[in-house]
């Protein structure tokens, strides 16, 4: 288990100390889909649905997913936040809507769960607003798309 660093030599789960490690400038960006019926994402991009303005609610809930992620996942770490950017993307052809999240600090620990907890927050929302007329939807491909700074270098999905 040396690799996984939320378990210490016995195999019992802790928070990682990064007491000792140095403050850096760290970004994170993730991303996440979800797919719906095309009426679904049409009534999303005219601003019909019944419960106001999707995407703008959905990207509020991503802002706050990011700054309560230390309450959903329990061994991260709380961390001063500077920067969340998210964008949403429609793509008519596939009948889904792609949510992206930047989170950005200068810490000890990194803002990757940050970023993914906002982009699911931000889908979630998505499918809250609009499972009146569409609980079929599908939220999938989430994942990390690359992370900067800290001791384990950047990493860039392929």
């Amino acid at each position: 288990m040396s690799t996984l660093n939320h378990f210490d030599e016995n195999g019992q789960a802790h928070m990682v100390d990064v007491g000792e490690k140095s403050e850096s400038h760290r970004i994170a960006v993730a991303s996440g889909r979800i797919t719906m019926k095309p009426e679904t994402l049409e009534l999303i991009r005219s601003g019909g649905a019944k419960k106001g303005d999707v995407l703008g609610v959905a990207r509020i809930a991503a802002i706050q997913g990011a700054k309560r992620t230390p309450d959903l996942i329990p061994l991260s770490h709380p961390i001063a936040i500077t920067r969340v950017a998210i964008e949403f993307a429609t793509a008519p052809e596939s009948s889904s809507i792609t949510c992206r999240a930047t989170v950005e600090t200068v810490g000890r620990t990194g803002v990757e769960m940050e970023a993914l907890t906002a982009v699911s927050a931000g889908l979630l929302t998505i499918y809250d607003m609009v499972k009146a007329a569409d609980r079929g939807m599908i939220i999938d491909r989430i994942q990390l798309l690359e992370k900067r700074g800290g001791k384990s270098g950047d990493f860039v999905a392929p």
